[in-house]
Formats: structure tokens, sequence, C-alpha cells
């Protein structure tokens, strides 16, 4: 594996007329997610002035970024102060050897410009004894399942997840943020098999994988709480992800995953448009 990378500047550290927009939202009680939104549309053509959900959150909530004010949190809907991790949070610390935090996912995950950038989750069945894996590509919402019979164990879990990343053009393969399940100890072999980066979220940090956790709650319409999901095939599995990727998206003006994934790999094999790996 690749030499860990340094971390850069957070944005909201080096930019400080973002920062004091951002700010000035908080305060007037916009949540992060309008406030990523609206810059966009105010600063169309000035991409630096552009910032993710994930990054303002990070900015309060996550000590070592100190980009934004800490007392600013009160004014966010659910009024939470800074948080500080506890035991349980301590507990799991070591589950994961040598992971690599989010915090050095490349910028273009925050900026969904980019396609090939997955966030990954278990969808857990009946009796917390069966799961499938989730994977949700950032910029489209283009979702897939990952059957997992024999349970989700890190054995079960690698292998599995390598395969499925395998079936991606390597344009697909950028990176894979999950977060600080056991079942991701074996993290290495899916980096090496499936030649794709994998990133893990803080604790207790789920706007971190927002996209993922807004899938697997669509996905609970064909896997109720309860079921068993290791009954589901393979081709179960991939027919319920097409039914999810072929439902238009209001975010997407209406397109659906799967045209807006095509769309976007027909972007990146224009002639003179630049391919960051």
């Amino acid at each position: 594996m690749s030499a860990r990378r340094r971390p850069k500047p957070a944005k909201l550290a080096t930019n400080r007329a973002l920062r004091q927009l951002v700010q000035d939202d908080l305060a007037r009680r916009f949540s992060p997610e309008q406030i990523a939104g609206r810059v966009r549309r105010q600063f169309p053509d000035q991409p630096e002035m552009w910032v993710s959900t994930e990054t303002i959150y990070r900015s309060l909530y996550a000590q070592s970024r100190g980009a934004l004010r800490r007392e600013l949190t009160r004014y966010l809907c659910a009024g939470r102060a800074l948080r500080t991790p506890g035991r349980h949070a301590a507990q799991r610390k070591n589950r994961i050897p040598d992971m690599v935090n989010v915090a050095e996912r490349p910028p273009e995950a925050d900026d969904r410009r980019v396609p090939g950038h997955w966030e990954g989750d278990l969808l857990i069945g009946k009796r917390n004894a069966t799961a499938i894996g989730t994977l949700v590509e950032r910029t489209t919402g283009f979702a897939m399942l990952v059957a997992l019979p024999d349970g989700y164990k890190p054995e079960h879990v690698a292998p599995a997840l390598a395969r499925k990343i395998q079936t991606l053009p390597d344009a697909l393969r950028r990176s894979l943020t999950w977060d600080q399940g056991p079942e991701m100890r074996d993290w290495k072999q899916i980096h090496v098999d499936a030649g794709i980066e994998v990133f893990f979220c803080d604790p207790h940090a789920p706007w971190q994988r927002g996209s993922n956790e807004n899938t697997n709650g669509l996905l609970r319409q064909y896997f109720p709480k309860g079921t068993d999901l290791s009954r589901h095939s393979r081709e179960d599995l991939d027919a319920v992800a097409a039914a999810l990727n072929d439902r238009p998206r209001k975010t997407h003006d209406w397109l659906t995953a799967t045209e807006m994934l095509h769309d976007q790999l027909t972007l990146q094999k224009e002639p003179g448009v630049a391919t960051t790996g």
C-alpha cells in the first residue's frame, strides 16, 4: 500500500471568506446541508467557495480540524455541544488496524464532482444474525448490494466487497468510506484486491456517510427490519439495486442514478476532461 499522505489543510481553515460565510449562516440557524447547497448557487463559478456538508460538520466537531468556532454547534437543530469520544468509542479504536481517517480522503470526494467515491455499510437483518452490504456512489447515488449469505464477519465481508468492487471500471474505484465496524478488519485485502483506497469515519458521525445512510433507509422498503437477509441471492439483490437506481431523483433534476452514472462516465471519457486518480 502506498505511503500515507499528510492531511491537507482544512478548506474552512484556509479560506477566511468562506469560513466567515459559513459561520454567519450557522448563526442564522441554517443547517450545514442548507449552507452547502446555498453556496453553490451563490458562487456557481467559484469552486473555492464551495463546501460540503461533511466538511462543515467535521470542522465543528473534530477537534483536530478547528476551523469553525465550537460554540456554533448550539445553533444546529439538535443543539448538540461538542462531543468527546466515550468509553464505547475507545473500545472500538483498535478494531481496525492501521485505518486511515476520512479526513485524509481526497477533497474531490467531498465536493462530489468526480465519480468513483463510495460509501459503504451493512444492512442488518433478523436477530442481528444476517446482513447485506450496501455501497453508494457519492456523486450519483448509484447503489450496489453485496450478498453475505454466510454471515458478516471480516472473513466474509472483505472478499465479498472486493469481488463486487472489481466489477466496476477503474474510473469508478477511487475510494470507499466505511464506519469503524469490526467487519472491516481486513480492509487492506479490499484495498489490494479491488484497487481502491479505504477510509474510515469518525465514531458517531453518520453524516460522513450521509448518502449511504439515506439509501439504507430506502432499502427498508424492500428489506423490513427482522428480515432474514441470508435468503436473498445475488440476483435478488441486483434486482433491488436496479429498481432503486431507476428511481428519478429530485436532487438530480429527476434523472435516475443510472442515468447520472452514465453521464458522468461519458464526461470522463471526453477529450480534454481530466480524470484525477
